[in-house]
């Protein structure tokens, strides 16, 4: 059965017209084409936006995608290489500056999809893709990497392979298309019996200067040699012996350090500072006022942070901030107020009725920290009008315009240098840092490295939302099966919140009037359930939101799958079996589930197993996990082992999906034990990494990781295996004690 949005706004429509005439007619004059900015080393050749080689045969290749442990700079590099038949050890990685020809419009095309209807997807999915390239909309997250990349660097790769081959053809006088490549080389004839070979390095002065043909084939997959295997990591040699350059590793002739203080969440204004101790710390050169902080600069950081401290910084607020309480009782409010935006139907959709035969719970998170290990930092110079920022981002095109905002200029006098990201999960979609330290340098005239204490980086954290979400399903008195489930989901309009602070040009996107699946996404169940409705109940909660890793799926995932869990041992049903049985036409996720069920030794979920199972598709991908819990003497949960099934589709890298899945269930496991984040008065009472328990080496379960072997298109992995985490530990519980942990963290 189909799913759909269930109501249509005016607004959306007079976008949709607006989308379809005037758009058509203002951008109709607009470049078709653009040209690559790159810049070439003496003896380098630019291919192509993606490709660059040099005589001695060094291929580099342009990554637009931030890399932020999650193996960008090594998986796409693997992609072209392959499809130019390249020697892997001869590929090098350079960030892409900023430039249409590099705007990830895959994200905005799949919002497109999601939150437009059918009368309006396919001048919507023009207009997403038109926005993101003229708004040069270079962007890392929703796990867009792999699949929205995979075809442009391919392209490229064969683009540059057909040139060489051109290049080798006249110095042999042969037939390009008789040529082929393979391990850095042009050859004539099959690579395994070539009798005639030159390098590319040889090649590429003379490649360059062809002009391709229009039609361009790519390689058979049957011949792309390194698709599919763990070639050796860019990235890491660096970062293990310390050469890699991160934001804070920049030094810049006479460079000043800077701390600095916010006020509450809620916003205010200076009330008291003692500028007078400030002022007598050692190597402290200048204490700025801004409306928005409070700065110290000086010649070491540790002295900038000093002045702030001994400063004792107070902020005057109008509106008190809420607590933690008065978060969730607004939540509960907006659920038992208003009747919500009708998200997202599947059949009928208000078949739940108020009879013995509907089950009926309440599930509720927290809001949850991205607790990156690096903070929000940069690094800025303004000379000649001109700005450079050095900067960890996962948005350098709308960081650029903000900068360029802030400080007066035109975006084309400021050059963004995206650093590796020391962990991003959303966070450094924001610009916050780069935007203060652009500031900084204007004001101190010299070069300014601003890096935020921790107590400041989790006190402004735009956290993930809270959620409390009303399960209801009508259940078949015989078969226990559903036939109709309803979920009201009271949340933050984050989706709103993010596109209004990073993207205006694409806010046409999200209706705050309208309904809106974003900020719900992933709570269409799987399952053949014939009747679904989704409701979202948008709440100010008074303190700003962002997207966070696994998005929108790290808490819906979370009441779904326990929900199913709570109806199968209503019936007395093994939980696997139960979910099997109504998943319906999930072939790939039925799979997952069958194969962890073997792989982990499934006990039925019998009392007393302290085994829990979960499931969740997202990102055009599927996992299954199951987790085997216990409960200490002195009541603390722990986790022995979590196994895991995934389908990601075609796999480029192996080790680094393992890497990727890994790296989700210890994050999945930080939010489901660790502590959340907690408020007074608009104020973050969280002020270091210590305080929030995040999972160590020596408490961190056994993590076993199956890939299956798929034919279908690469999905995501950075996010996918955050979400069925905390509810296979959730359920895992229940057959633990018989206790059932309906919030996260489940330690509440």
């Amino acid at each position: 059965m189909s799913e759909r949005l269930a109501n249509i706004s005016r607004r959306r429509l007079l976008i949709g017209g607006g989308v379809g005439a005037g758009l058509l007619l203002a951008w109709g004059v607009w470049p078709r084409s653009y040209r690559q900015n790159l810049l070439a080393r003496p003896g380098e050749m630019i291919f192509n936006a993606f490709l660059k080689i040099d005589e001695a045969g060094l291929v580099t290749v342009i990554v637009p995608q931030a890399e932020m442990g999650q193996g960008v700079y090594t998986s796409l590099p693997q992609i072209l290489a392959d499809e130019l038949g390249a020697d892997w050890r001869t590929i090098a990685v350079e960030p892409a500056p900023i430039n249409p020809l590099y705007a990830n419009d895959f994200l905005l095309r799949e919002q497109a999809e999601k939150n437009l209807p059918d009368m309006l997807q396919g001048v919507g999915q023009w207009t997403a893709r038109e926005i993101a390239v003229r708004s040069e909309m270079m962007m890392t997250a929703g796990s867009s990497s792999i699949r929205g990349f995979t075809t442009r660097f391919r392209e490229a790769g064969a683009m540059a392979r057909t040139l060489l081959c051109m290049a080798a053809a006249e110095r042999w006088d042969a037939d390009w298309q008789a040529c082929d490549t393979a391990d850095g080389f042009v050859t004539l004839g099959a690579p395994d019996k070539a009798q005639d070979r030159l390098r590319f390095g040889e090649l590429a002065t003379l490649a360059a200067s062809f002009d391709p043909p229009k039609d361009i084939p790519l390689r058979d997959p049957k011949s792309r040699p390194l698709f599919g295997t763990s070639v050796p990591r860019i990235d890491l040699p660096a970062k293990v012996d310390g050469t890699a350059q991160f934001a804070a590793d920049i030094r810049l002739p006479n460079m000043g350090f800077a701390s600095v203080r916010h006020p509450p969440l809620g916003g205010g204004r200076l009330h008291k500072i003692d500028r007078k101790a400030a002022q007598s710390v050692p190597d402290v050169r200048l204490l700025v006022d801004h409306p928005m902080f409070i700065a110290a600069i000086g010649e070491t950081w540790w002295a900038a942070d000093r002045a702030l401290q001994l400063a004792d910084v107070q902020w005057k607020v109008d509106q008190p901030g809420l607590n933690d309480n008065a978060i969730t009782q607004r939540l509960k409010a907006a659920l038992d107020e208003a009747d919500g935006a009708r998200v997202l139907t599947r059949g009928n959709g208000d078949d739940v009725t108020d009879n013995p035969g509907v089950y009926a719970v309440e599930y509720r998170v927290a809001p949850a920290p991205h607790a990156a290990l690096e903070p929000m930092t940069a690094t800025a110079r303004y000379e000649n009008d001109r700005m450079e920022i050095w900067m960890p981002t996962q948005s350098p095109g709308i960081a650029r315009a903000a900068i360029a905002r802030a400080c007066n200029l035109d975006a084309n006098r400021v050059t963004v240098h995206p650093m590796l990201v020391g962990g991003g999960f959303g966070r450094k979609l924001d610009h916050d840092a780069g935007v203060e330290a652009a500031i900084l340098a204007i004001k101190a005239k010299r070069p300014i490295q601003l890096t935020w204490p921790r107590a400041q980086d989790l006190g402004q954290n735009r956290c993930r939302p809270p959620a409390i979400a009303r399960m209801r399903a009508q259940i078949e008195p015989n078969s226990g099966i559903p036939t109709a489930w309803q979920a009201q989901i009271a949340c933050p309009a984050t989706s709103r919140e993010v596109m209004e602070r990073l993207g205006p040009g694409i806010s046409w996107l999200i209706d705050g009037d309208a309904p809106n699946a974003f900020d719900v996404d992933g709570a269409m169940p799987p399952y053949a359930v014939p009747s679904v409705a989704i409701d979202h109940h948008p709440t100010d909660i008074g303190i700003p939101t962002s997207i966070w890793r696994g998005m929108a799926h790290s808490y819906t995932a979370f009441f779904t799958e326990s929900f199913i869990d709570e109806l199968a041992h209503s019936r007395q049903m093994d939980p696997m079996s139960y979910r099997m049985q109504i998943l319906g036409g999930q072939s790939r996720l039925a799979q997952c589930l069958a194969l962890v069920a073997s792989y982990a030794g499934w006990q039925g979920g019998a009392m007393g197993s302290g085994q829990g199972i979960a499931c969740h598709s997202s990102f055009g991908s599927h996992v299954a996990m199951v987790a085997d819990v216990h409960v200490a003497e002195d009541q603390r949960i722990i986790v022995d082992r979590i196994t895991a099934v995934v389908d990601c589709g075609q796999i480029v890298h192996p080790d680094i999906v393992r890497q990727q899945i890994e790296g989700g269930i210890i994050w999945g496991l930080a939010t489901a034990l660790g502590n959340a984040m907690s408020y007074d008065k608009g104020k973050a009472m969280t002020e270091n990494l210590a305080a929030l328990h995040l999972p160590q080496l020596a408490n961190s379960p056994e993590i076993i990781t199956h890939l299956i072997a798929s034919p279908h298109p690469s999905g995501g992995v950075g996010e996918i295996a955050v979400p069925p985490v905390a509810p296979a530990i959730a359920n895992a519980l229940y057959a633990v004690n018989g206790h059932r942990a309906r919030h996260l963290p489940l330690t509440d």
